[in-house]
């Protein structure tokens, strides 16, 4: 399946901002699931890619300017297999046992984990893991921030798919596996509707495999990477600060274009 995004990202404020800075991660990379087959960003000015720690495509857009706007695009064509189900790796998987804030299994956590997944840490018992936190944690809107950690959402009974994500990364890090967040997109049907989505990987084996708790899917045929990491805030394709604006307001609109997509054959 090849698909066409169009993301565009803007923010304005109520007053002008002295200077700030902008980290990207809108950029995917090469791999065994996605082949880009082209990709730009539009900025305010040139800015050098760098790879991180995780090995994300990362730019960092500084502005020392007084500016009362910013607006960010991206734009590529991206092929995704479809059939293939995981992806190998040549860095060691165990940086991703580690817990964060916002990725910290409490108690409860530890003991839902436990009472799915029993003494099995393979696909069927982490799908399984997986389907019970969807079930336990209905998708809604409005009811986590973007700091909320798992185990305040997980209490919540509710969430979006940040926090579906990090609770089952906090889940499988609890049992010992490897699990890492994953920020994209989302291919959502035949309307060629595209939408921003997280989701999570785990390591099993000598490879990574999905697990989207919001969607209850274990196969990434319709998802498309954009970057990894430990948690939201390593991951996310847009982050920042700056120093002064007062009042901030975001818009984020990520399309896909009619006529480009092709099931591939």
């Amino acid at each position: 399946m090849k698909l066409s995004i169009r993301h565009d990202t803007t923010y304005r404020y109520d007053d002008q901002v002295r200077a700030s800075i902008q980290y990207l991660r809108l950029t995917p990379q090469e791999s065994e699931r996605q082949h880009v087959l082209s990709w730009q960003l539009t900025l305010p000015h040139p800015v050098r890619a760098q790879i991180d720690p995780f090995g994300n495509i990362f730019h960092v857009l500084t502005l020392d300017e007084p500016h009362d706007a910013i607006v960010i695009s991206a734009r590529g064509q991206v092929e995704i297999d479809e059939r293939r189900e995981a992806e190998h790796d040549k860095q060691s998987a165990l940086p991703f046992l580690r817990f964060t804030r916002l990725t910290t299994a409490d108690d409860a956590l530890r003991e839902f984990a436990a009472l799915q997944c029993g003494s099995r840490r393979d696909r069927s018992g982490l799908i399984g893991l997986m389907e019970a936190l969807h079930e336990q944690m209905p998708f809604k809107k409005g009811v986590t921030r973007l700091d909320s950690t798992a185990a305040e959402a997980f209490a919540g009974r509710a969430g979006v798919c940040q926090d579906h994500t990090h609770a089952f990364l906090a889940c499988a890090r609890s049992l010992g596996v490897p699990a890492r967040f994953v920020s994209g997109y989302l291919y959502q049907g035949n309307d060629q509707n595209l939408a921003s989505h997280a989701w999570a990987e785990a390591w099993l084996g000598d490879a990574w495999y999905s697990f989207d708790v919001t969607n209850n899917l274990s196969r990434p045929e319709r998802h498309l990477k954009l970057a990894v990491g430990l948690d939201y805030l390593d991951a996310c394709p847009v982050r920042g600060m700056r120093r002064g604006g007062g009042g901030e307001q975001m818009h984020a609109k990520v399309d896909a274009p009619p006529l480009m997509l092709v099931q591939t054959q």
